[in-house]
C-alpha cells in the first residue's frame, strides 16, 4: 500500500519531499512489467535488476517513501543509466521514465557532498555556460593539433598515463577547422534562390568549440534548400548535460538565455545539428511546469524546434553533384529518435544519396553508450555496450556510419577503433556526407 503524502513528508528531508511531489505519481504509473527490459543497454550488459528501467523506478519510490537513503542505496543505479530513454517508447502505459530520473538526480546533486562531483560542477558552471570560453577550448585544440603538439602527446602517451578514457577519446579527435572559419554570432545568412523560410540555428556548446566544421556545413545546407539562416548571437548552452546531472536550476537559466535570444531571431524555426541538445530544446516546457512567467515562452519555442534532418526533407530535395559509392549505415541518435521522435527523416535523405547503398544494422536502435559524459565516468561499462554494438557493425560490412549527435560520433570512431576497423570504415555527422554530395567541403 502506497504511503499518504503527509506521513511522507513529515519523515523526510527537503530534497526527499520535493522527490515525493515531483515523481511519486510518475513512480506508481509503473506497473513492473518488464516491457522495457530488452530496450534498456544497461541491463542487457549487466544483467541486474538495479540496471534496469523499472528496477529504477523502483528505487525511486521507496526513496521518495524514505524508506531508503537516496545516496547510499539509489545513486549508483541511477548514475549507471545512460539517459537514452528506449524504455519510453517501449512502454506500454506511457511512464515519464525521463522525468522520473532527472528529479532523482536533482534530489541525488542537493544530498551530495561538497566534495562530491566537485571538479564537474566548476565545468558545468564556470566553463559550458559562457560561449567564448568554450570556443577558446576549441582554438586550443586546433593550435594543439595543427602544431604537432599532438603527436609528441600520442609518442609519449603521457595522456594515457593519466587517464585511459581521455587517451581513447583523444585519439579519435577529429582534425579541427581554423577558428578563422568559425561562423560569426549574429549573422544572417542568405537563402541560396527562392526563399521557403526564416530559420534561427543552434550551435551547441561542443559543436560550435570542437566541430564548428559541421556548423558550417549544416548553415550551408540551409540555405541550399532556401533558408534564411539567422544566428542568434546571445544564445548559450542548451543545459542539457546541468539538467542531466541534477543541475535543474542552472538548466533553468540556459533554457532562459536561449528562449530569449531566439525569440529576438522572428524565425520560422529553431534548428539544430544534434541530437542531445535537441532533445532538452524540445523539453524547455518541462522545465518551465511550475513557472507561469516562463510557460507559454518555453512553449512557443518548443513548437518551432527542429532537427537538421526534418528541415532538409521539409524543404529539399539538396542539390546533389557528387556519386558516392559506398556502403553506409545509420546509427540512432537515442535523444533523437526516443526523446525527438525523428528516426524516419536521417534514413530518407541517406537513401537518396547518388551512388550510396545503405544498410541496417543490427541494434542500430539501442544506445551506443556515449550518453554525455557517461563514457567518460562509466568508461568500461560503456565499452563493453559499445563493444557488442560494433559487432553488429561489421556484419553489415558497412564502410561509412552515419550518426546525429557529437557525442554518438566520437563513440562510434572510439568503436572503429576498438574493432581494428580503421583503415576500412570511417564515421560522420550526417550534415558531412550529405555535404560532400552536395559538393561543398
Amino acid at each position: 500500500m502506497n504511503r499518504p503524502a503527509e506521513n511522507v513528508a513529515a519523515c523526510s528531508s527537503e530534497p526527499v519531499r520535493k522527490l515525493f511531489q515531483t515523481t511519486y505519481d510518475a513512480t506508481n504509473q509503473c506497473v513492473q512489467c518488464g516491457y522495457c527490459l530488452p530496450a534498456c543497454p544497461t541491463y542487457i550488459s549487466m544483467g541486474k535488476e538495479s540496471a534496469s528501467p523499472r528496477g529504477r523506478i523502483n528505487l525511486v519510490k521507496m526513496a521518495a517513501e524514505g524508506k531508503i537513503d537516496i545516496q547510499k542505496h539509489m545513486s549508483d543505479p541511477i548514475d549507471l543509466c545512460l539517459g537514452c530513454r528506449a524504455c519510453e517508447t517501449a512502454c506500454p502505459v506511457g511512464v515519464p521514465y525521463g522525468q522520473i530520473v532527472e528529479a532523482a538526480k536533482e534530489a541525488m546533486a542537493k544530498t551530495a557532498s561538497d566534495k562530491q562531483g566537485a571538479m564537474k560542477k566548476l565545468v558545468l558552471t564556470k566553463l559550458f555556460p559562457y560561449p567564448r570560453r568554450l570556443q577558446m577550448v576549441g582554438n586550443l585544440v586546433w593550435a594543439y593539433q595543427k602544431l604537432g603538439i599532438q603527436k609528441l602527446v600520442r609518442t609519449t602517451k603521457v595522456i594515457k598515463a593519466f587517464s585511459v578514457p581521455m587517451a581513447q577519446f583523444e585519439r579519435v579527435l577529429p582534425p579541427l577547422e581554423s577558428p578563422r572559419k568559425r561562423t560569426e554570432r549574429g549573422t544572417v545568412l542568405p537563402a541560396k534562390g527562392t526563399k521557403k523560410a526564416r530559420v534561427a540555428f543552434f550551435a551547441g556548446c561542443v559543436m560550435d568549440a570542437m566541430m564548428h566544421k559541421t556548423n558550417r556545413l549544416t548553415i550551408e545546407l540551409l540555405t541550399l534548400v532556401g533558408c534564411e539562416v539567422v544566428f542568434p548571437k546571445e544564445q548559450n548552452c542548451c543545459g542539457a548535460l546541468h539538467a542531466h546531472q541534477g543541475m535543474t536550476e542552472q538548466a533553468r537559466e540556459l533554457a532562459k538565455a536561449n528562449i530569449a535570444a531566439f525569440e529576438q531571431a522572428k524565425a520560422d524555426f529553431y534548428v539544430n545539428n544534434a541530437g542531445g541538445c535537441g532533445a532538452i530544446l524540445r523539453e524547455y516546457d518541462h522545465l518551465f511546469a511550475e513557472d507561469e512567467k516562463w510557460l507559454q515562452r518555453a512553449k512557443d519555442f518548443v513548437s518551432k524546434s527542429r532537427d537538421i534532418t526534418e528541415i532538409l526533407v521539409q524543404f529539399g530535395p539538396l542539390p546533389f553533384i557528387k556519386s558516392l559509392p559506398s556502403v553506409i549505415t545509420y546509427q540512432d541518435s537515442c535523444h533523437l529518435r526516443n526523446v525527438q521522435k525523428v528516426s524516419k527523416q536521417p534514413r530518407q535523405l541517406l537513401q537518396s544519396i547518388p551512388g550510396a547503398t545503405y544498410v541496417e544494422f543490427a541494434g542500430h536502435d539501442s544506445c551506443c553508450a556515449s550518453g554525455g559524459i557517461y563514457n567518460l565516468l562509466h568508461f568500461d561499462e560503456s565499452m563493453a555496450i559499445l563493444d557488442a554494438k560494433m559487432e553488429n557493425v561489421r556484419q553489415a560490412n558497412a564502410a561509412t556510419i552515419v550518426t546525429t549527435n557529437p557525442g554518438c560520433l566520437l563513440q562510434m570512431q572510439v568503436g572503429i577503433e576498438r574493432l581494428g576497423g580503421t583503415k576500412e570504415m570511417r564515421a560522420v555527422h550526417i550534415v558531412e556526407i550529405l555535404a560532400e554530395a552536395c559538393g561543398i567541403n
